[in-house]
């Protein structure tokens, strides 16, 4: 049975500016950093010979991380997944300061999709949601709830 996350894992083309972008501009930190060459017949990823870079980045003692994986052989396919087709995805993190993280993000030239929307539950919370671009196009959605009155 499933017990919880582990990580998200992401495809990346140019690995330096991923780190870049989500150490330095989103605050989180390199954790690990593998070189994987996978065997003939394949390894667990089912592609022989595969040649990789995976980088984890997180906040320490945060249960859940982002693999940022880097193929030098086989080379990624060109172009991007739509973000409405089926096999995309997108990576969320949650914040305590929509509005402020939307504006210094701003400030830095990040490109986001939507501007920070917010709504109120039946449940008295406030949750505000934004979508955001990475540096190679990945989504990225902002998430801040808090309860009403806090």
């Amino acid at each position: 049975m499933v017990t919880g996350f582990n990580h998200s894992g992401v495809v990346v083309d140019d690995l330096d500016a991923m780190i870049a972008f989500y150490t330095d501009v989103l605050g989180l930190e390199v954790l690990r950093e593998v070189e994987s060459i996978a065997p003939p017949g394949g390894d667990h990823t089912g592609i022989p010979n595969a040649r990789r870079k995976l980088v984890f980045v997180g906040k320490p003692g945060d249960q859940h991380q982002l693999e940022l994986v880097h193929y030098y052989d086989p080379e990624p396919s060109a172009g991007h997944l739509h973000h409405h087709q089926f096999g995309a995805s997108h990576i969320c993190f949650n914040t305590d300061d929509l509005e402020g993280l939307h504006s210094k993000l701003s400030a830095q030239g990040i490109r986001f999709v939507t501007e920070p929307k917010f709504r109120e539950t039946p449940e008295g919370f406030r949750i505000g949601i934004t979508y955001a671009l990475d540096p190679e196009g990945n989504y990225l959605e902002f998430i801040d709830r808090k309860k009403v009155g806090s």
